[in-house]
């Protein structure tokens, strides 16, 4: 007869970020240490709020399965002696197994006979083996951990109960001092203890002591609740997702409510008013239906509506005096102009090993330069990224920055337009913190994309002049991220940007004038190229591009970010070519022999050497190619690389590579040298699997 399994985790409050993870973390570990332990599930139904994490496993068996087990030992000629005897061997091999002698066969393996013996177990009670899911809550891992009395075992929030019911049976078990029962509890201040008969009730007998359960179920009344207020009111309001499922992980009870603050309020920059109510409050903004911000907010209380209008003024009091500080800094910092800001930043370290943040900018005016003329930016808009460049990080010393960090850039465009400066100019400071995150929003201006580039880079040429090159999953300032967003830039935009003499022109710059600029870029560079290429392959995974493919493409002869990409979209829509197998075979081929030129230069064929016609056909292909090369689409060299494929086949037919005659060997393999050094540069090829 199945059962059904109720476990749950009762905890301190965890913070709200954690709440999600954590739930479905315990789902996947219960699920395999079921699998594991020979335990069929119909489901698993998962609960969370934040002061617990439960799951509810439906129709688990009573027991486990019998199994049997085929178990391999030694060989035959080491299981037996030379009179024909069981050795130690043999017979300590069946006493692991809980069997004798009696029980072995053999059988063939690859020619060689050995040792076999068929293992019964007879399955255990389920409820003996569930009380292991103690080293299942044990397992689980957190961003963050304590530990409390003392106990040296850490854990996100101390423990205080477990319910662990299989139907209605107890599973007995402990952690730490914490032992297993029926008993849960319910709202903090509620809800009272309870007591769970069965596992069925789990959810029921939680709601009458005001505990959703369902993370779900708890989400879907926020929703619903709000979208009322909103209709009486005639309100828009966005429900950002994230700031929902945080607000969901606050709560085990949600009541809707809906606060104002003052009109003047509304003077201040919108971004400034969303942030203090999203970010710092957890309250979502409402606008009319024209998109305008309004005076008013809507968030939920963890219980229920009584007295819900004392809830409400306190919720007023706290957003009015952060508003009222932002106010204030807001009219402080409008008192400041851009160039005194860009002077304090002389003062203001970007890392002790590097400089301040006025010299980050000194040197990301040249990077950005150097950059803008490479991807064909006009004199105009070379004259606006210079300027953007030159006061971009301005907003980090004013007081609204400094009250609320996530207005960077943000604040850097409000106070730029108010002061005169160009759009562009204004746009540029704050796109170039973009993308914010891995898979963020990218930079939508060519100034801003450049700016937030040439940012990136400089910070990337720095640390690793100085050797803070990330390691495992070290990477404090975040340069593996910094590094992917100009991997992403460069390939939305599809600029060709040849990173390798890039870096060249910008460390050249900067070594004129280290008084200025603050370190010398020269040393520790030569890793930038192959950590930046393994960012683009993390964006070449995205794209469902194959593991072969990317190895291939990137460890091409090729140093422009954007072609390198591009030969791999190539590759990627012709692996299903009829040409496509017998072509990289004839290219591969051609680039194995090349290798065995003495020197690594590409030298001049002499057609006096040849001796078959099969030498000057393919000869006087690949001067054609040659000539067109290096103007020629990524798409079209790949097509004339193929078009080489039967002369590649009659020429291996016909010309033995390797001769006798030194001359003419190196003749033949400089021949081979110059399809390969063009092979290369679309990728190496050897490394695509064609079987």
């Amino acid at each position: 007869m199945a059962k059904d399994l109720l476990l749950e985790i009762g905890l301190e409050e965890m913070p709200a970020h954690v709440v999600t993870p954590s739930m479905k973390q315990l789902e996947e570990k219960t699920a395999k240490f079921l699998d594991e332990h020979q335990l069929t599930y119909d489901s698993i139904e998962t609960f969370s709020t934040p002061r617990r994490l439960a799951i509810k496993v439906v129709n688990v068996p009573e027991r486990q399965a019998d199994s049997e087990e085929e178990i391999k030992g030694p060989a035959k000629k080491i299981a037996l002696d030379a009179d024909g005897n069981w050795s130690k061997a043999a017979e300590g091999f069946v006493r692991g197994q809980g069997l004798t002698t009696a029980d072995i066969t053999f059988r063939e393996l690859k020619d060689v006979e050995y040792v076999y013996v068929t293992k019964y177990t007879h399955g255990k009670p389920a409820i003996e083996v569930l009380a292991g899911l103690a080293d299942v809550i044990k397992s689980l891992t957190f961003p963050v951990t304590m530990h409390w009395a003392n106990f040296d075992f850490e854990y996100i929030r101390p423990i205080h109960w477990i319910v662990a019911l299989l139907d209605d049976e107890v599973i007995p078990f402990s952690v730490l001092d914490v032992e297993t029962g029926r008993t849960s509890r319910g709202h903090r201040f509620l809800g009272e203890p309870i007591t769970f008969d069965h596992a069925k009730e789990y959810e029921d007998k939680l709601n009458e002591q005001f505990v959703i359960a369902s993370p779900q179920k708890r989400e879907a009344m926020i929703v619903s609740q709000a979208q009322k207020l909103a209709e009486k009111n005639h309100w828009v309001i966005d429900l950002d997702p994230e700031l929902l499922e945080e607000v969901n992980n606050l709560v085990e009870y949600p009541t809707v409510f809906a606060g104002d603050f003052e009109e003047k309020y509304l003077s201040v920059p919108e971004e400034v008013l969303v942030t203090s109510m999203k970010e710092h409050q957890r309250y979502f903004e409402v606008r009319n239906d024209q998109g305008m911000l309004l005076p008013h907010f809507i968030s939920a209380r963890n219980g229920d509506a009584v007295k819900l209008d004392n809830v409400i003024k306190g919720n007023q009091k706290v957003l009015t005096a952060r508003l009222e500080d932002a106010e204030f800094f807001y009219n402080e910092d409008k008192k400041v102009s851009i160039a005194e800001d860009v002077e304090k930043l002389k003062s203001v370290t970007f890392h002790e090993k590097i400089g301040s943040i006025y010299e980050k900018m000194q040197r990301v005016q040249i990077a950005a330069r150097i950059i803008g003329e490479e991807v064909g930016l006009s004199e105009s808009e070379l004259t606006d990224l210079q300027r953007a460049a030159e006061i971009y990080k301005f907003d980090l010393v004013t007081n609204m920055v400094g009250e609320f960090p996530e207005l960077q850039g943000i604040m850097g465009e409000k106070y730029a337009l108010l002061e005169g400066e160009k759009p562009a100019v204004a746009k540029a400071i704050r796109e170039h913190y973009m993308p914010i995150s891995s898979e963020g929003e990218l930079p939508e201006s060519v100034i801003g994309s450049v700016l937030a580039v040439a940012d990136k880079l400089d910070s990337i040429f720095s640390f690793f002049a100085v050797g803070m090159v990330p390691s495992g999953s070290n990477d404090p300032y975040a340069l593996r991220r910094q590094a992917y967003g100009v991997v992403r830039i460069v390939e939305s935009k599809g600029w060709s940007f040849p990173l390798a003499k890039l870096q060249e022109v910008i460390d050249e710059e900067i070594s004129k004038d280290l008084t200025r600029f603050g370190i010398d870029l020269a040393s520790g560079q030569g890793e930038v190229l192959s950590f930046i290429k393994g960012r683009l392959r993390q964006l070449l995974v995205t794209k469902e591009i194959r593991h072969d493919v990317i190895d291939a493409v990137l460890n091409a002869e090729q140093k422009d970010l954007t072609k390198v990409f591009s030969a791999a979209q190539l590759f990627k829509e012709h692996l299903n070519d009829a040409d496509f197998k017998p072509s990289m075979e004839a290219l591969t081929r051609v680039i194995n022999l090349a290798k065995k030129a003495e020197t690594t230069e590409v030298g001049v064929v002499d057609p006096a050497l040849f001796e078959n016609e099969a030498e000057s056909a393919l000869n006087e292909a690949v001067n054609e190619l040659k000539a067109n090369f290096a103007t020629q689409t990524l798409g079209e060299s790949y097509e004339s690389l193929v078009q080489l494929r039967p002369l590649i086949e009659e020429y291996f037919d016909q010309t033995m590579v390797m001769a006798e005659d030194q001359a003419v060997r190196a003749n033949r393999l400089t021949q081979l040298k110059e399809i390969a050094f063009m092979a290369l540069s679309l990728a190496s090829l050897d490394k695509i699997m064609t079987k």
